[in-house]
């Protein structure tokens, strides 16, 4: 049976509680009337015939007992017998899961193949990934550890009674099992640009390297997990409504910190076959495995607590920690034992983040239920939930406003024979698009601090924050394109300079702007939650607006995919073509508009407007690329998303002018 199948059985049970509770209630009733529970009918006397009326005693009833009758002839009082009085108690409603003890067939096959799959892993941490490098340090026994480790605690945990957690684990491994299986894909593709030191480092100079057994190992095992996780969701699934849970807002906020943490370089390398760098420098595979990471530890965070059974709630938290400490773990290892290589503080944050989410997860997840039925439960209160959200949105807009004014490149020049070197800045072609992007979310922000606006400035905040990385990755763009360079050896023999090209400070702030964005945004979606719930009205959505809410979803789509202006010699990133850093920015920014328009349609009017004009904000803003960016350039002229730009937020500004109007018509 399913780990939350077993609802059904507590229903059963509490289905025969009531019946005895309601015979219960109707003795004490009966007992407080002086009368006989007809529920105790069997042990009451049997029923006296009519008495005579010659017969009848003054003063006693008609349908006294004889017993009674003669008593009362006699003269002696009648003793009174105390029945027992029966109190109705409550049935205490069991977990769901605390009713299985003991695995079912799917859920044993889930946890054979997430052993096989920990066994594949720590194979491959002795087997060689490929015949070109090995291991930079002994890593095996610690590799082992976070393979096994977790496996074993969920097959140990599902054969000793509770078959939940041991199914939750099972599932938070294979959350991160596409972002690790696409990781490891580096090492097929091109092994020397791989920065896994506790797998594969290189001892001299390779232009590519074959893969070896150690690699198919790791294949193996990452899809073993998935496959894992896969049939224990089928085991563990359950359609019963969800608790409401704590840590409902700190644990994905956690999950997006560590997720941020990853994106950054693994290790500082002084190693000159090893090329440190952070996962937006690096190769598709690594940038595609590192963000498929930092995309499902916040997203597989929130659909564990979403869990109606605790125990796999909990076990799922658990999991999640245990993965995400298998992809930090290894590089912070490899700064500690080699010399040459130091830790960073990106993993390092993943870590401890990760950490405090597999505390939490040894904590009850679940609200008590009298909490919940006195509305005690709503913790934190919607009060804290818009002051969070509008001052993370504050912080954002700082972080984007210093990261575009502050220099994005760093550049030195060492001139042979001189005795210091030269030092300059260089700035990104896009910094006004930054600052405007500040500007559009630092509206909002200040608006959700204020009650009176907040109900429709929070939905607009859930929007604008995707502003930030569109204008963001366009900034960054201009810092890596430089830093990939390296350091470059002036042309004309021995007497032409060294240039390097450093990080500038506007870059960090620009990265942390990013960052603080996820978090913003993910603030305003348990913003919008919570105030849904204590709104509780029936308002239906206003379907008035339906045609303009498609079209300017279409138009939006279209206008991220097309350049915006032209340029003579300049070829713009796009999301068909020219695939770049500031692609991923246009990529979130369709999704987050599509996404708006579609819970629009199934909204209360007036955040429906808020989404609405958030989303005609971030298309204004892509159109108003062509003077923010293309000024900069010279010479830029209109082109097609420019004005397919316009298009659509004509249509997103009619729909949220519509959606309006449906509020004010609403009682």
């Amino acid at each position: 049976m399913p780990e939350n199948s077993a609802t059904p059985a507590g229903g059963a049970s509490s289905a025969r509680q009531p019946a005895s509770r309601n015979s219960a209630t109707s003795a004490a009733r009966a007992s407080s009337a002086g009368q006989p529970a007809s529920g105790n009918s069997a042990e009451s006397e049997p029923p006296t015939s009519p008495v005579p009326a010659a017969a009848r005693v003054p003063g006693v009833p008609e349908n006294a007992t004889t017993s009674q009758r003669d008593s009362a002839k006699s003269g002696k009082p009648q003793p009174t017998q105390q029945k027992p009085r029966t109190t109705a108690t409550e049935p205490t409603e069991p977990w769901a899961d605390d009713t299985d003890t003991r695995p079912t067939s799917a859920l044993k096959t889930a946890l054979a193949l997430a052993a096989l799959g920990a066994v594949a892993l720590t194979a491959a941490a002795v087997v060689p990934v490929s015949p070109a490098a090995g291991p930079g340090f002994t890593s095996w026994p610690w590799l082992a550890l976070l393979a096994l480790a977790p496996a074993v605690a969920a097959v140990w945990l599902a054969f000793t009674g509770k078959p939940g957690l041991g199914g939750g684990l099972v599932l938070g491994l294979a959350a991160l099992a596409p972002g690790r299986l696409v990781l490891d894909l580096q090492f097929a593709v091109n092994g020397p640009l791989t920065i896994r030191p506790e797998l594969y480092l290189p001892d001299r100079f390779l232009g590519s390297s074959a893969v070896g057994g150690g690699f198919w190992l790791l294949v193996a095992g990452d899809v073993l997990t998935g496959a894992a996780g896969v049939v224990a969701w089928r085991a563990l699934r359950s359609h019963d409504e969800p608790e409401r849970r704590r840590w409902r807002l700190l644990v994905p906020l956690l999950a997006v910190v560590a997720g941020a943490g990853l994106l950054t370089a693994p290790v500082h390398s002084d190693n000159g076959f090893l090329l440190a760098r952070a996962a937006f420098e690096g190769p598709w595979p690594a940038l595609g495995g590192y963000l498929l990471l930092a995309a499902a530890l916040p997203l597989a965070a929130a659909v564990a607590l979403a869990a109606p059974a605790e125990r796999v709630a909990r076990g799922a938290l658990a999991g999640l920690a245990a993965g995400a400490f298998a992809v930090a773990a290894p590089p912070v290892l490899a700064g500690l034992f080699r010399a040459d290589l130091h830790v960073t503080w990106g993993p390092a944050l993943a870590l401890v983040a990760m950490a405090i989410v597999g505390g939490l997860a040894g904590t009850r997840l679940t609200e008590s239920t009298q909490k919940a039925e006195t509305g005690a439960a709503n913790l934190p209160g919607l009060f804290w939930w818009r002051l969070t959200t509008g001052l993370l949105g504050l912080a954002t807009a700082i972080a984007a406003l210093i990261g575009a004014f502050a220099p994005q490149v760093a550049v030195t020049a060492l001139n042979p024979g001189a005795s210091a070197p030269v030092s300059a800045a260089a700035d990104s072609p896009a910094r006004w698009f930054l600052l405007a992007a500040a500007l559009v979310l630092a509206v909002p922000a200040a608006g959700v601090l204020v009650p009176t606006t907040a109900v429709v400035a929070r939905p607009v905040l859930g929007v604008a924050w995707a502003g930030i990385v569109l204008a963001g990755t366009a900034v960054l763009n201009t810092a890596l394109t430089a830093t990939q360079a390296g350091n470059l050896a002036g042309f004309g023999g021995a007497a032409a300079p060294v240039f390097t090209y450093d990080l500038g400070a506007g870059a960090a702030w620009t990265f942390a702007a990013l960052v603080l964005a996820a978090l913003a945004a993910l603030a305003a979606a348990g913003t919008g939650v919570v105030e849904r719930e204590d709104a509780g009205d029936g308002t239906e959505p206003d379907g008035k607006n339906l045609t303009f809410v498609v079209a300017g979803a279409v138009l939006a789509v279209a206008a991220f995919g097309l350049p915006v202006f032209a340029v003579p010699g300049y070829v713009a990133a796009g999301l068909w073509s020219h695939l770049d850093t500031p692609s991923w920015g246009l990529l979130t920014a369709a999704v987050v508009v599509v996404g708006a328009a579609a819970l629009a349609t199934r909204s209360r009017p007036k955040p429906a407007a808020g989404l609405l004009a958030g989303a005609a904000l971030l298309t204004a803003l892509h159109a108003a690329e062509l003077p923010l960016v293309g000024g900069s350039l010279g010479g830029a002229s209109p082109a097609t998303g420019f004005w397919v730009a316009l298009a659509a937020t004509a249509a997103l500004l009619l729909a949220a002018g519509l959606s309006a109007a449906g509020a004010r018509r609403a009682p």
